[in-house]
């Protein structure tokens, strides 16, 4: 293998390591309360290793928030696809519990975010809101948009306790609203 081979596999190694590490505190700690050199002490890197992959610790951000996006349309995408609103509610109920645990920090920083005016980004919210109320529409609700907003609200709570604590003590919840809404 040539050494620029090698430099370039240790350099993505080293750029993915930042990543992990920066998701992890940004995900326990808050991303106004990490700093580059945080990051790259953990990650045992030079700051300026992080500054010419990222730029700043924004480009950081944006880098694992692009991941963070691409794995929520995974996600959410059989809830918003599904034609038939009884499904389409009863996967969107299942949906906190479909997230391996092992990703749990990508999650975590996205309600983190949440708190952070410049980075929350309502039309994540509105598409789930406007996709139950279509649900709550079609089932012939009397407010389907105040039905939906109160499911979204439920889901996002419920999502938050399991990221704090886990999904086992939830399941009977999580079936209560399934056969609430079915």
């Amino acid at each position: 293998m040539s050494d620029y081979l090698q430099i370039k596999i240790l350099m993505t190694d080293k750029k993915q390591k930042i990543l992990n590490i920066a998701l992890e505190l940004f995900a326990n700690e808050g991303y106004a309360n990490t700093s580059t050199s945080k990051i790259a002490k953990k990650a045992n890197v030079s700051e300026g290793l992080i500054f010419r992959h990222f730029k700043n610790k924004q480009g950081l951000l944006d880098a694992i928030t692009i991941e963070l996006e691409n794995k929520l349309r995974e996600i959410i995408s059989p809830f918003l696809f599904e034609n038939d609103p009884k499904k389409a509610i009863k996967n969107y109920i299942e949906l906190p519990f479909l997230v391996p645990e092992n990703e749990y920090d990508f999650w975590r920083l996205q309600f983190k975010l949440k708190w952070e005016v410049e980075y929350n980004k309502h039309d994540k919210m509105e598409i789930i809101v406007e996709k139950l109320t279509w649900c709550f529409d079609k089932l012939n609700y009397n407010n389907p948009t105040n039905e939906a907003i109160i499911l979204y609200f439920i889901m996002d709570s419920l999502s938050i306790q399991i990221l704090r604590n886990s999904k086992g003590n939830l399941i009977e919840f999580k079936n209560f609203l399934i056969e609430k809404y079915k």
